[in-house]
């Protein structure tokens, strides 16, 4: 499990900075207690583009997911107000 931590700390790396930011941070205080399934949801979106991410989170326009709009606002959207 450590090696897939790594791994999901790496995918956090972003090319816009404010999700780099924000990716960075949830999963520094998160990763370690995350369940499996949050845990494989966190890297299912990872593995999303970053405008539809940036567009979701900072725009409230639709990822067409709601499995991980709601997985985004109940755990990782509370970030841009730290």
């Amino acid at each position: 499990m450590n090696r897939d931590i790594n791994k999901t700390k790496w995918k956090c790396r972003r090319g816009l900075r404010e999700l780099d930011l924000l990716f960075r941070r949830y999963s520094e205080d998160n990763l370690d207690s995350l369940s499996k399934q949050d845990f494989e949801m966190f890297n299912s979106i990872l593995d999303l583009e970053d405008q539809p991410l940036y567009d979701f989170i900072f725009k409230n326009e639709s990822l067409n997911s709601p499995e991980k709009e709601i997985f985004i606002l109940a755990n990782i959207k509370k970030f841009t107000n730290k």
